[in-house]
């Protein structure tokens, strides 16, 4: 089918800094629709303006391109970059981030022999021209063709070396960059040990196979210490009829023989069991590192919410159209990118607080939907999914600390199993069928961000939303102008931006 590629390949290149570097990444679009890439799980510090969705970056036209000044501004870890427009998800045009440490900052790990990509996620035969136009006609999408390991669905091969001793040990940095299903990825006869989830290192747990939900990224180290052969890798779907699998090989160096035997089965429909491996991930405490409080001058456990949030997912028909929202609202864009139409104060494009903070219990209707939020705030967010599929939510331009996730419905009693002490931080969680996953976060990034489903398809009909994180202040301290450089478009066109 036909693909998107990012300077000729499939995945793009990978994209490798060091915590705040400036980087500077200038995007041809060839293709002949408007394009944008947005950077999962990058946080954009008082720059929401490249962030690269359609709330807060104007497209980038056929045959033009646009040069995105970003900063990898205290961070560290494993992400990726998409293109978020127009379904081209499904086409690919992908790639890995990774933000390094900086020189003399321990890593709570040894330097790996090697340290890989490994982006995986279902993938679809048809064109997403093709996809796009279903869901356009208000239709769901299918089961997914198969899955891909690093754009193949099969043929996929690492090659390692034993070592003289115990073996080397590998880094992979996995990120499932699929459509619709949570996965599950394993090695034959290895064990991996989590060291890092979306820029937190993690305690190091050791783990058989780990389920990768939608837009999670985590990365693992694992030893080359068996016999010298060839090992299977696997990624598998969870929770579908069929069972989508595919398979990759590790190849030892000294290998004296190809894989053999099954492919290592792995979790298919088990809920509880998925429950438990998130409980168990958890933050490192002793780490160094960035964090969203650098000077630590606070800990998440120990301080007042500001305020709570309820979110609940829904999906059903409207206009006799297959939609998706959160609390009863359907996403719709405006003309013009939201964060445009807020700095430039163009009245019109969107109300605040068009979205209602808790479920309404009402049926499902179209809006742009837009919650604001003060500046500098600590907020608890509860996703709440009554629907009987695994959900995946994201949060642009922060990481959130994951304190509890239960069965059920959510209560205030539920605080009570809260983990207040070492809960992991990231930017994307899973919300297991008929149940609730809380976050607490502190808002101390301005912009206008985008909170969505990492199911490609909810997300396109509709279950996504921007947060408003505001502040009177104009102070360069609090947000940066923007940028001299950024394309204006909509009712936003023709105005005029100062420099940066």
């Amino acid at each position: 089918k036909q693909g998107i590629l990012i300077d000729g390949a499939f995945p793009g290149p990978d994209i490798h800094c060091v915590t705040n570097d400036n980087l500077i990444i200038n995007v041809h679009n060839s293709l002949n629709e408007p394009f944008l890439l947005s950077w999962n799980g990058m946080q954009q510090r008082r720059n929401s303006f490249v962030d690269g969705v359609y709330g807060t970056t104007c497209p980038i036209p056929p045959g033009k391109n646009y040069t995105y000044i970003l900063q990898a501004k205290d961070q560290i870890g494993s992400f990726y970059y998409f293109p978020s427009l127009a379904f081209h998800k499904a086409a690919g045009g992908f790639g890995g981030i990774r933000i390094l440490s900086r020189p003399g900052i321990p890593v709570p790990f040894a330097d790996p022999a090697g340290d890989y990509t490994i982006l995986i996620g279902d993938w679809y035969k048809s064109n997403h021209t093709d996809l796009r136009a279903r869901l356009d006609g208000g239709h769901k999408l299918p089961l997914a063709d198969g899955i891909l390991i690093n754009g193949r669905g099969s043929g996929y091969a690492l090659t390692v070396e034993q070592g003289k001793k115990s073996g080397k040990t590998y880094r992979l940095r996995i990120s499932n960059v699929g459509l619709q299903n949570s996965v599950n990825f394993r090695i034959q006869n290895h064990k991996m040990k989590l060291v890092e989830v979306e820029g937190t290192h993690t305690l190091q747990t050791t783990y058989s196979s780990l389920d990768v939900h939608l837009g999670q990224s985590y990365s693992v180290l694992f030893t080359a210490d068996q016999p010298g052969q060839d090992y299977y890798i696997v990624v598998s779907s969870r929770w579908t009829t069929p069972i989508l699998t595919t398979t990759g090989v590790l190849h030892y160096s000294n290998s004296a023989g190809p894989v053999s035997g099954p492919p290592p089965g792995g979790p298919t429909d088990q809920v509880d069991w998925s429950l438990n491996q998130a409980r168990s991930i958890r933050t490192n405490l002793t780490a160094s590192g960035p964090r969203p409080n650098p000077q630590g001058s606070y800990h998440y456990g120990m301080i007042n919410l500001t305020r709570s949030i309820v979110l609940a997912n829904s999906a059903g028909q409207v206009n006799r159209k297959q939609r998706y929202a959160v609390n009863s609202v359907s996403f719709i864009p405006a003309d013009t990118p939201l964060k445009l139409a807020d700095y430039f104060k163009i009245q019109g494009v969107f109300k605040e607080n068009s979205i209602s903070s808790r479920p309404t219990g009402g049926g499902i209707y179209l809006d742009t939907s837009v919650l604001t939020t003060d500046y500098r705030t600590f907020i608890e967010i509860v996703f709440q999914n009554n629907e009987d599929i695994v959900q995946s939510w994201h949060l642009d331009g922060y990481s959130f600390w994951v304190v509890g996730l239960d069965g059920g419905q959510w209560t205030t009693a539920s605080r009570n199993q809260y983990n207040l002490r070492d809960a992991v931080s990231r930017s994307t969680t899973q919300v297991y069928p008929k149940s609730w996953t809380a976050i607490y976060i502190a808002l101390d990034n301005v912009g206008m961000w985008n909170l969505r489903s990492e199911y490609w398809a909810r997300q396109y009909l509709g279950q996504q939303f921007y947060l408003r994180v505001f502040t009177t202040s104009t102070s360069l301290r609090d947000e940066y102008p923007i940028p001299k450089n950024a394309l204006l478009c909509g009712r936003a066109a023709g105005r005029h931006t100062r420099p940066m």
